[in-house]
């Protein structure tokens, strides 16, 4: 499979990151740049680079941080199996055996014994 397709969800958020980070940085070296001449000040790049550096970790703190633990940590909980992850799949589970021994009752725990061999629980 082509590397293009295998990642495109990666390379589209790859693009859409740079091109946000880039246009961030560009718009505060104008703001900066506007900043320093209202107030009659030299423009220089460490002045730029401290303050836009303190902006984009604000941003980031506060929006990016929490989406990735929002969406990573939680996955990583339900991954190694927390308690609240596996409350569902357990009721599903026997809900699911119940209705095949309604149905099926002279087969029904072969069927789920099989089945059972065949899925292991992790």
């Amino acid at each position: 499979m082509h590397i293009g397709r295998k990642y495109g969800y990666l390379w589209i958020t790859l693009i859409l990151f740079l091109g946000s980070i880039s246009a961030h940085w560009i718009f505060a070296w104008f703001s900066y740049t506007d900043e320093q001449r209202d107030v009659n000040k030299p423009i220089e790049f460490s002045g730029y680079l401290n303050q836009t550096m303190r902006d984009t970790m604000e941003n980031w703190q506060s929006e990016f941080l929490q989406l990735i633990w929002q969406v990573g940590g939680l996955s990583f909980l339900w991954y190694i199996g927390s308690p609240s992850s596996k409350e569902g799949d357990e009721r599903k589970e026997e809900l699911i055996k119940e209705i095949l021994r309604q149905v099926n009752s002279k087969d029904a725990e072969k069927i789920i014994s099989n089945l059972e061999k065949k899925y292991p629980k992790k």
